[in-house]
């Protein structure tokens, strides 16, 4: 059981913010090109860090708590599951705050949303 406890803590994050998408109207999975350009340099970026402090020896994973599949580089699944669950409840709690807030997005005219994308 330990070997998904890395898993279990991305399914808790994702339990723990989903609802927003639902309750709140965050509209966040429905706008899946704006996430997506949101975590590519995420991705881009901690993949890279990762996988230097990996070859480095710097970075480790303990092969117990992970799943044990790893992706080129030594990289765990878990590890880029993390890079992509961590970032979205970010976005969705910040826009869970601006749909509470009624603060308009940089891009929308106030009441506009983003129904087309």
């Amino acid at each position: 059981m330990s070997r998904l406890s890395y898993l279990g803590v991305l399914a808790f994050t994702v339990a723990g913010t989903a609802w927003l998408e639902v309750l709140l109207r965050t509209r966040v999975y429905r706008r899946w090109r704006r996430l997506l350009l949101s975590l590519l340099p995420v991705l881009a970026v901690f993949v890279v860090w990762d996988l230097y402090a990996i070859a480095r020896g710097h970075w480790t994973f303990d092969p117990g708590r992970t799943t044990g599949v790893l992706l080129p580089g030594s990289l765990p699944l878990d590890e880029l599951l993390f890079f992509v669950v961590v970032p979205t409840a970010a976005v969705l709690t910040f826009e869970a705050v601006r749909a509470v807030k009624r603060w308009p997005a940089g891009d929308e005219a106030p009441g506009e949303g983003d129904e087309a994308a």
